[in-house]
């Protein structure tokens, strides 16, 4: 992820998110020792508390980090977090639209493979109609 974004800010409640992968023997070991990836509390948190009111706490916190920080994108693959944060204005990618960008930047030669790893694995969901469109758009199918 760092060849396609270079800087990543994260929210400590989407850390959390991310360190309890560990549980399930996922190995964090280059996001834990990365240096691209900073741990940042939203300042906002009077906006947090709104959001939350229809959102996660993980959802909301990225949300008001992404405003405050005007990231050029926000990661995010809930459909509530994505529409909120095009009405805040945002400019969102999900997972697959990381997988999409690394391919075409020629840093993954196949998506097909990473997805179902990521849906065995991580339980992923993608309905099988947008699994065959990405794959059809990625060249895959």
């Amino acid at each position: 992820m760092y060849q396609v974004f270079h800087k990543v800010l994260i929210p400590p409640s989407v850390n959390s998110e991310i360190e309890a992968l560990q549980e399930f023997k996922i190995d964090l070991t280059s996001f834990l020792s990365s240096d691209w990836i900073e741990i940042k509390s939203p300042s906002n948190l009077e906006e947090v508390k709104k959001y939350m009111v229809d959102l996660d706490e993980g959802e909301s916190e990225a949300i008001s980090l992404a405003k405050e920080f005007s990231a050029d994108f926000l990661l995010i693959d809930e459909r509530a977090g994505t529409n909120k944060a095009l009405e805040e204005g945002l400019t969102t990618i999900g997972l697959v639209g990381v997988l999409m960008k690394s391919k075409e930047l020629g840093f993954i030669e196949k998506i097909e493979p990473i997805l179902y790893q990521l849906k065995e694995e991580a339980g992923f969901w993608l309905g099988k109609k947008l699994l065959d469109s990405v794959l059809k758009e990625a060249g895959e199918r």
